[in-house]
């Protein structure tokens, strides 16, 4: 399993925000200028490409920070 900056590297690409945003394991979801229904399907997208593990809508709504989304990789 990745670390959390190398998950931190692949959730940036998978969002591709426009603008360069500094990402921690802090960082809340909802205070990414770019968190929407596209980013969230592009997350989405990475943990079954990337892990091979499938998460759903309600897994990211749940998820309130970048830690929370690293722990669905278990």
């Amino acid at each position: 399993m990745d670390n959390v900056e190398t998950f931190i590297e692949k959730f940036n690409e998978a969002v591709d925000f426009q603008e360069p945003v500094a990402v921690t394991a802090e960082t809340r979801l909802e205070s990414l200028p770019e968190w929407d229904s596209l980013a969230a399907l592009g997350v989405i997208v990475m943990f079954d490409m990337e892990y091979g593990k499938t998460i759903t809508g309600e897994h990211l709504a749940k998820a309130e920070t970048i830690q929370d989304l690293y722990q669905l990789l278990g």
